[in-house]
């Protein structure tokens, strides 16, 4: 729920009241049900409300602690704040309205910064200090949601999105060459840059203290993923069991609200098992379906639609089923909204998300997401498998990079990019920055195939899914909606941590004893795999028809591959291999032109880098050009 912005001048200087006016309404569509600024001297702290727990007045940010210590903005939800609350009424603190922001303020009056690591939620938090005088921003353990700065050493800028920090006139916008070189690695970031040279993401469990003397920003790292720490001794039958009952108990949780809550309903197991546990507590769930027009569609695609089993499961469970269709056409309209909303380019082909949101915006104000369940249990077992016989740390470490090399291999960057950048482009620096991301926690080993699965758990939990959460963030934000994760739930994650891989991945063992001159191709062996999340799924079959429960994982993606060689083929040509094209100051025209015939041929499925390249055009267009889309 919300957004949030900020303005802190260290130099002491009198913040504008106009600017951080300015700020705040750049993200108004974060909420839609009011606003509130607080402006004193060197500081300001804005917020833009969506109402959903204690909807009145007594529920309005900026929030100040009841000694007057603390003033807070806050996004997101604390699900374990009534419990926390209870402590605190123990220890004397007395509370004027229901909602979780001010156990917030309560909280830091009675623990100070160590309150963040109590909460079991999803956060981004300002807080300012009255009386030290200080500024505390910190962000919730798994990320989802975005908190981004700017500190050029005199003025520290906060926000939910990069367009509030825009609106600040000491911001020039300049592209961070690094990140676009990163970025066209793995259609991701790694690293906490954006595109905007000089504006960062505050990473996950993080807490930031600024005061008039900091010069340099020190993180306070409060928590980390830790797949290492296994129970070997728990039982299948008890770890099952185990699972179940969290994941009730999350769902349970989550469902805290003032206003209407639904479900996104796929026709996978993630999305169904958590609808099916939702639709317990509200009759008549609302759930919302997107699917595809697949009149032109061929080969693989032809099975992006879910509809069907959506359907099935909306008639299983009697929820009150709502559905979105698109086409190829609706690319072109929703394109320079979604990059507009996004800022901060990231992972898969998200229109389709941006369109669910919108359609469940309609209906409810708060909506449950299947995301973080394949993180957790191993949902992709075809990328494991390539590299689970790796024989040490530096075999692991070239396998596995060359697979999350999604986009452009190093060799090929100074083709992509134009000369003019070329003493700029490290072709070294992806993979150093892949590397960091395992070193960065010295717990992994790399002896075992557990081990290296374990590794692979840890790398996707720390980047593929922040991407994710931060499309669903922007892009259900964008529409006025919340989005809540019952698999990022505090106890759930803790314990899924520590199931054995065996439990996993059905296969596992089978694996081990694979004959590679029998198996013959290996990368296509591994490909037939699909026996991920297989704990989860027996702790879940009571609840999801068969037919699901022993699906095999599909991702929700449009059918973009079809699509791009067919009705939106001239378009793809119009944006990029126009004498308009604006990202061609960055990115070879030429190179570009042999990638989108390549994929018009049918020699090369190069689905994933022409989308790549659609959403830069529009990212230049937009935040470099000003240019405005009706």
């Amino acid at each position: 729920m919300c957004g949030i912005s900020g303005i802190f001048n260290v130099d002491q200087s009198k913040v504008s009241h106009s600017v951080l006016q300015k700020m705040i309404d750049s993200i108004a569509h974060r909420g839609p049900d009011g606003q509130g600024i607080f402006c004193n001297e060197n500081i300001g702290l804005a917020h833009r409300r969506l109402s959903i727990l204690d909807i009145s007045e007594k529920g309005a940010q900026p929030m100040y602690s009841h000694n007057g210590e603390w003033i807070v903005v806050f996004n997101g939800c604390i699900y374990n704040f009534q419990e926390i609350k209870n402590e605190l009424i123990l220890k004397g603190h007395s509370f004027k309205s229901t909602t979780d922001t001010e156990v917030i303020s309560e909280g830091l009056v009675a623990w100070g910064t160590k309150v963040f690591e109590r909460f079991n939620g999803m956060f981004a938090i300002g807080a300012w200090n009255t009386r030290s005088k200080e500024l505390v921003i910190s962000r919730d353990r798994f990320g989802v949601k975005p908190l981004y700065y700017y500190f050029d050493g005199r003025t520290f800028l906060f926000a939910s999105e990069i367009k509030a920090i825009l609106q600040h006139p000491l911001y020039k916008i300049e592209v961070n060459i690094s990140a676009l070189n990163e970025y066209f690695s793995f259609q991701n970031l790694f690293r906490f840059h954006t595109l905007f040279e000089g504006i960062h993401m505050l990473p996950a469990a993080n807490t930031f203290v600024i005061n008039k003397n900091t010069s340099v920003l020190k993180h306070h790292v409060w928590w980390d993923y830790n797949f290492t720490d296994v129970d070997e001794k728990i039982s299948f039958e008890d770890a099952k069991d185990e699972t179940k009952r969290l994941m009730e108990q999350a769902v349970r949780r989550q469902m805290i609200s003032d206003v209407p809550v639904g479900s996104y309903l796929s026709g996978g197991m993630d999305s169904g098992s958590i609808t099916a546990l939702a639709s317990t507590h509200v009759p008549r769930l609302s759930t919302f379906t997107c699917g595809f027009d697949m009149s032109s569609v061929t080969g693989v695609e032809s099975n992006y639609d879910e509809r069907r089993d959506a359907e099935l499961m909306a008639n299983f469970f009697k929820t009150e089923h709502y559905e979105q269709v698109i086409n190829a056409g609706d690319l072109a309209w929703s394109l320079p909204r979604v990059v507009y909303h996004l800022e901060d380019l990231r992972v898969g082909m998200s229109y389709p998300n941006y369109y669910i949101s919108r359609l469940a915006s309609k209906f409810v104000k708060v909506c449950l997401q299947g995301t973080g369940g394949d993180e957790l249990y191993g949902g992709y077992p075809w990328r494991y498998y390539r590299v689970f016989q790796s024989l040490g740390k530096e075999d692991f470490f070239n396998q596995y990079y060359g697979f999350w090399q999604r986009l452009v291999p190093d060799q090929d960057k100074f083709q992509l990019f134009q000369s003019s950048l070329h003493s700029e482009i490290d072709i070294n620096e992806p993979r150093n920055t892949f590397e960091r991301v395992f070193t960065f926690n010295e717990k992994l080993k790399y002896d075992t195939p557990e081990h290296h699965i374990q590794n692979s758990l840890y790398f996707e939990i720390k980047t593929f899914l922040p991407g994710l959460l931060l499309v669903g963030d922007k892009l259900s934000m964008a529409n006025g909606l919340e989005e809540r994760f019952p698999f990022l739930d505090n106890d759930l994650v803790n314990f899924a941590q520590k199931i054995p891989v065996r439990y996993k991945l059905a296969n596992l063992e089978n694996m081990k004893v694979i004959d590679e001159d029998i198996a013959g191709n290996k990368r296509k062996k591994y490909q037939e795999y699909t026996d991920g999340k297989n704990i989860l799924r027996k702790a879940l079959e009571e609840f999801i028809p068969e037919k699901i429960i022993n699906r095999a994982k599909q991702g929700f993606s449009a059918p973009d591959e079809s699509w791009y060689r067919g009705e939106n083929a001239a378009y793809v040509k119009e944006l990029l291999l126009d004498k308009k094209t604006v990202s061609s100051e960055f990115i070879n025209p030429d190179y570009m032109s042999r990638i989108i015939q390549e994929h018009i041929d049918q020699r090369i499925n190069h689905r994933l880098l022409i989308w790549s390249f659609l959403n830069f055009e529009w990212w230049c267009r937009i935040f470099l050009k000003g240019e405005r889309y009706s």
